[in-house]
């Protein structure tokens, strides 16, 4: 089976200094994936280089089969993302800006109201996004990213500025489109137990290394929960990483 997103051996330094260190990933088709670390760890910068919003110096990347190289990438059409703070046309309505992806995207507007209810701000109106509250802005940002029914998600924390019932609410949500559509999904976060609440695999990421792939089912087995791993990874607490043969 192909995998969604397949890195190897990816590295990146700016002026000298390394972001990224030999980074191999897989997520496979139809799982949801959570990408742990601390801010600052990584998962911004790596998620960049699979849009190649910012191109690596050594490595690949393939996203659902094909090979990203510099300049036109068709398979982008197939993927919803949020990458760092969303942008809008903060004068225009939810409605509106979601009509201008449609352009951008080629795609047509039927989508629009299911997936702004689905987010639950359908009933905004005419309300410029300007006015939107941050939890809203990220519903807007999830709505815009789930548009066209794409085959695989990338979110760069995307809970964000919301509250605790539009965490539970967006986690709801993710799930029922991974079941239902089979979309894969790339879920960055620095929260440990929401992602335990979600992932099939988690991949762990510190100081621009990759330190292990781990699938949840096999920690939960184990009976091991994903905050002792993480702290033994990191040497921070916990039991220490020999410990977990499947972790290195």
């Amino acid at each position: 089976m192909t995998n969604a997103v397949e890195v190897r051996h990816l590295s990146k330094s700016i002026e000298g200094c390394p972001i990224l260190n030999d980074i191999c990933m897989n997520v496979r088709q139809g799982e949801v994936y959570g990408f742990l670390g601390a801010n600052g760890a990584g998962k911004t910068s790596l998620m960049k280089t699979l849009y190649h919003i910012i191109f690596p110096d050594t490595g690949t990347v393939c996203l659902l089969g094909e090979t990203i190289n510099k300049g036109n990438n068709p398979v982008f059409s197939r993927i919803g993302s949020i990458i760092e703070s969303p942008v809008f046309y903060s004068h225009l309505s939810a409605y509106e800006n979601m009509e201008l992806h449609c352009r951008y995207m080629g795609a047509g507007y039927e989508n629009i109201m299911e997936t702004l209810t689905l987010l639950g701000i359908a009933e905004t109106g005419n309300k410029a996004v300007g006015k939107f509250s941050l939890g809203m802005k990220q519903r807007l940002a999830l709505a815009r990213a789930m548009l066209t029914k794409p085959d695989l998600l990338i979110l760069d924390e995307p809970i964000n500025g919301l509250d605790p019932q539009g965490i539970i609410e967006v986690r709801e949500l993710l799930l029922r489109i991974n079941h239902e559509y089979h979309t894969s999904i790339l879920i960055s976060s620095h929260i440990l137990d929401e992602l335990s609440k979600i992932a099939d695999t988690i991949g762990i990421i510190d100081h621009g290394a990759m330190l292990a792939e781990v699938s949840m089912k096999e920690l939960t087995t184990k009976g091991i929960d994903l905050e002792s791993y993480y702290l033994g990874l990191l040497g921070g607490g916990g039991k220490n990483v020999e410990s977990y043969p499947y972790g290195n």
